[in-house]
């Protein structure tokens, strides 16, 4: 304790300011998500207090904020839609199967992180990773169009005339203030967003504005208010679900999914952090707390959560770097919910909303548009399909189809670089320099290369400047060898390396005559055990 305490001594004052500013901007985003998934506020609150303080102690990445996220909500919304219709009407099972969903999704995610399963966001391309950004920051901004709207006879329509009017004015004052003191890199000790907030509310307040706050916010979408207690066990869990197969089938479909959208947003921005603060955080640690926060949360009552790009980046733009922040942005909400209510519900939602606004320019990856035109053409349609499929669906299946698609082009092009440069020597043997990458998507064009029937008697295959990847390009020479050797033609192979050669002579011991050994035979591994490649040909 003393360590972790003398690690946040040298940032304490950016942390503490920054935390405060990150925990204001997460009441409505908090409550917004509860009413997207169908619960009250206060379990998107809780949610945000515990998955907040929870991974910003234990996590991989210091600066990183999270609490109840959209991408979890939406998922959520069908879970609580079920749930409450296998009860009776008011018993609201939903909740508690949402509850229970949770606790098994975060049990899912420390697996993942015991697993170190977190290391292969590091294989995500640079490409998905700026159509990631892009399509958060766009999100983000739709998101909070829906605050220039108000209820009128139960419906909402957008603010017009004089209201409307004010709404922008607030929300450009906030962004022109954060804006103007970075521009001019103010000495002030406070970050731009809390001066911002703070301002906006005082001038509302001293005008008397007639303007949508915190607290109308949470009225208008059928919750009470801000105030609250502390959270409690939930252990009606266990009294009105029944813990028994049907249950767990019914739930862990969810928690898998949100599970996995939990953890691709999370590491994703935590390679975010990493860039903007350039530093490194740990993707397995980071996964084994978004697990354990998740479970927590479950059995005291929150909805859940995972890492929030937008107040991540709040934090890190406000001057937050340890872990402190994330500890002082998670307190700070719960006070807000025990003791200053009615104060954090009169801060103008326009405040907030230029403060989002800004985090959308300084999310989106405007580098996007310089470089078209220098990038290869396929990343450039990655970055816009990721964008695009993070905006109409989500971002796992954006990140999926991001991966597959970038894993595909890079299939492609390799396979199609495999060469073959043909030389006859003195004696009258062809030879075949094989230059490239030899593995299943270019075995193809390999085969296309020799020329057996009209090949002399003997026949060489050289490997040097070629690398066998996988055990496809493996079965790949053993057919070439054997179409040779049924044509009464002798064919050997050189510069195959020792694993390649153990491979071919356990499958066919016939091999040691057909392979040339030499010193300088390269070193490298293929992608499957022999042992699985030698049942494989078993059958």
């Amino acid at each position: 304790m003393r360590e972790f305490i003398t690690k946040q001594i040298p940032t304490a004052k950016n942390d503490i300011l920054s935390g405060i500013t990150v925990a204001l901007a997460l009441v409505p985003e908090a409550v917004a998500f509860a009413f997207v998934a169908g619960v009250d506020p206060l379990v998107g609150l809780y949610a945000a207090f515990m998955v907040g303080l929870i991974t910003s102690i234990f996590g991989g990445r210091p600066g990183m904020i999270s609490g109840a996220t959209g991408a979890l909500a939406v998922v959520m919304v069908t879970l609580v839609a079920r749930g409450n219709a296998m009860g009776v009407e008011g018993e609201n099972l939903g909740l508690y199967y949402l509850f229970l969903t949770v606790i098994l999704m975060g049990a899912i995610q420390m697996l993942a992180g015991f697993l170190k399963l977190g290391k292969f966001v590091r294989l995500i391309p640079h490409p998905v990773m700026m159509g990631f950004v892009n399509g958060l920051a766009i999100v983000i901004f739709l998101s909070q169009l829906g605050m220039f709207k108000e209820v009128v006879n139960g419906e909402k329509e957008w603010l017009h005339g004089r209201d409307m009017y004010i709404m922008l004015g607030l929300v450009g004052l906030t962004m022109l203030i954060m804006f103007g003191l970075s521009y001019f890199k103010s000495t002030s000790k406070l970050p731009g967003a809390l001066i911002g907030i703070l301002v906006v509310t005082g001038i509302a307040l001293f005008a008397n504005l007639d303007v949508a706050t915190v607290g109308s916010f949470i009225r208008d979408g059928g919750g009470t208010g801000l105030q609250g207690g502390l959270p409690t066990f939930q252990s009606e869990i266990f009294s009105k679900i029944p813990l028994n197969w049907e249950t767990f089938r019914f739930i862990l479909p969810y928690s898998m999914i949100l599970a996995a959208i939990g953890l691709i947003e999370s590491l994703m921005t935590l390679n975010l952090i990493d860039d903007l603060t350039e530093t490194r955080g740990n993707a397995n640690k980071e996964c084994l707390a978004q697990g354990m926060s998740n479970v927590v949360t479950g059995f005291f009552g929150g909805m859940g959560g995972c890492a929030m790009i937008g107040q991540s980046i709040i934090n890190i733009k406000s001057g937050g770097r340890g872990r402190l922040s994330g500890i002082v942005a998670a307190v700070m909400l719960l006070s807000f919910i025990l003791f200053a209510a009615p104060y954090i519900e009169r801060i103008p939602i326009a405040a907030l909303v230029g403060v989002m606004f800004m985090v959308v320019i300084g999310t989106f990856a405007w580098s996007s548009f310089r470089i078209f035109g220098k990038i290869p053409r396929a990343d450039f349609f990655v970055i816009i399909l990721v964008s695009a499929l993070t905006v109409i669906f989500d971002l796992a299946i954006a990140v999926f189809a991001g991966v597959i698609v970038s894993a595909l082009v890079f299939s492609w092009e390799n396979a199609v670089r495999i060469r073959a440069r043909k030389s006859i020597k003195e004696d009258g043997t062809k030879v075949y320099e094989i230059w490239g990458p030899l593995f299943f998507g270019s075995i193809s064009n390999f085969n296309n290369k020799f020329d057996v029937k009209n090949d002399p008697v003997n026949v060489e295959i050289d490997f040097i400047e070629s690398r066998i990847s996988d055990h496809s390009a493996i079965e790949a020479i053993k057919g070439i060898v054997e179409k040779y050797e049924n044509a009464n033609k002798k064919v050997v192979l050189k510069h195959l390396s020792e694993e390649c050669k153990l491979l071919l002579t356990n499958n066919n011991p016939a091999f040691k005559d057909v392979i040339v050994n030499a010193i300088d035979d390269p070193r490298y591994h293929i992608a499957e055990d022999p042992e699985n490649f030698n049942q494989s040909v078993t059958r």
